[in-house]
């Protein structure tokens, strides 16, 4: 089935990871974060895709090419981020308007098993079952068990299904894609979705696993999921092609890729990918749900602990890292900790677009955007983002969130890692 995938945002509540990629560019795992979407929706039943693309549209285009898998892909240019109804609308050309089609959006990982149901239904919307919808688009359904429409936020939610983001539209859809704005000053597909309502049954289809990428705890939490199916995506458990110290310890699920270098006396606890052109050691302790992205370095006596380092990373020596992302070419000074845990033992929270939001995360470290540089001996505290080319300096503590100049956080009262 036709299938358009919904790339083209920025993703602000990401930044500083968005400054200089979209956001379904993002590392999880293997590959991007739309790779996941897309390649799920190739094993579900996809025979064409095209790939909606705006923030750094080359980024996109030049990871995929022209097909994927045997399936050609294509792409559309939404100008302006005006909605999700644009987006599709940006794509219409491109489409049979004879025949139904499927939209997915690509910052979101799905379930292949469940989206194969999906794809097998015409009209459908995925859902997924939370036990607080009240922070979603809730699905509204009908003693028959369709699905009459979508309520946005509600406080008093109609159901626990909320809208995961995936949609299959019968043909007539392609006339409905001309909506008025809504409350929020959007081009919505919801309301696509409750024009098909009204002319047809909608099923719910419920889907065993789904996550909506869209703020940076949840970028760990995507990689956590991709990173525990390492061992099915090997020949064996552990994978190792790149070069291994004899006397390296490797537990549980480890891949290390042809180029990577893992010296003597390192400790890796998987599952843990370590990338091309990687370097960890000697004497490096690395464990568990640890991205090591393309030529990162993990030095001498350095701790890391369910992170995600980008390509370029360095971590001298000395220095510890936990429940963290760390954008391309982040070099920390030696002796350099991260904070991932507040002795009240609360969620650690995050300034997100003026707000102190709650990760849900007991442990959660720091997020720092590309180029950041951090001086010897320098501490930072949970929940701290850096801005893209920020620098630390030697023996200071950071506390306070530096993105916008809001010098705002909500861990002031004592943190550790762990």
């Amino acid at each position: 089935m036709q299938t358009v995938i919904l790339a083209a945002g920025r993703g602000t509540r990401m930044a500083p990871l968005t400054d200089r990629r979209p956001k379904p560019m993002l590392p999880v795992a293997e590959k991007p974060l739309v790779a996941h979407t897309t390649d799920a929706a190739i094993d579900a039943g996809a025979t064409t895709i095209t790939l909606v693309v705006g923030y750094e549209a080359d980024d996109v285009r030049s990871y995929f090419g022209a097909e994927r898998d045997g399936v050609p892909i294509e792409f559309a240019v939404q100008a302006e981020q005006r909605g999700t109804a644009d987006a599709v609308r940006a794509a219409a050309s491109q489409l049979d308007s004879d025949e139904s089609f499927v939209v997915l959006n690509g910052d979101a990982l799905y379930d292949v098993p469940s989206l194969t149901t999906l794809y097998e239904k015409t009209p459908a919307v995925g859902s997924y079952s939370v036990d607080n919808p009240s922070s979603y688009g809730v699905l509204e359904t009908d003693d028959d068990g369709f699905v009459t429409g979508v309520v946005e936020k509600p406080e008093y939610p109609p159901s626990n299904l909320i809208n995961a983001g995936a949609y299959v539209f019968p043909a007539a859809a392609h006339e409905w894609l001309d909506v008025a704005e809504s409350d929020r000053g959007e081009l919505e597909l919801t309301d696509v979705l409750a024009a098909t309502c009204e002319q047809y049954d909608v099923r719910g289809v419920a889907f065993d696993r789904w996550l909506d990428v869209g703020r940076p705890w949840e970028l760990l939490e995507a990689n956590e999921w991709k990173l525990s199916g390492l061992g099915s995506r090997c020949d064996r458990e552990s994978r190792i092609d790149g070069d291994v110290a004899e006397n390296a310890e490797l537990t549980d699920t480890v891949v290390v890729e042809e180029g990577a270098t893992v010296r003597a006396g390192v400790v890796i606890e998987g599952p843990v990918l370590v990338r091309s052109g990687a370097t960890i050691g000697p004497n490096a302790y690395v464990r568990g749900y640890t991205l090591v992205g393309e030529n990162t370095t993990v030095g001498h006596a350095v701790e890391v602990k369910n992170s995600v380092l980008m390509k370029g990373a360095t971590i001298g020596h000395l220095s510890y890292v936990g429940d963290s992302i760390l954008g391309r070419d982040v070099n920390f000074g030696a002796g350099t900790k991260v904070a991932n845990l507040r002795h009240d033992g609360e969620p650690v929270r995050q300034m997100l677009k003026g707000e102190l939001v709650s990760s849900g995360r007991r442990k959660y470290g720091v997020v720092l955007g590309d180029e950041v540089k951090t001086g010897i001996n320098s501490s930072l505290n949970a929940g701290v983002r850096l801005p893209t080319g920020g620098a630390v300096e030697p023996g200071e503590t950071v506390l306070y969130d530096r993105i916008d100049n809001t010098h705002e956080m909500g861990t002031p009262d004592g943190t550790d890692e762990n």
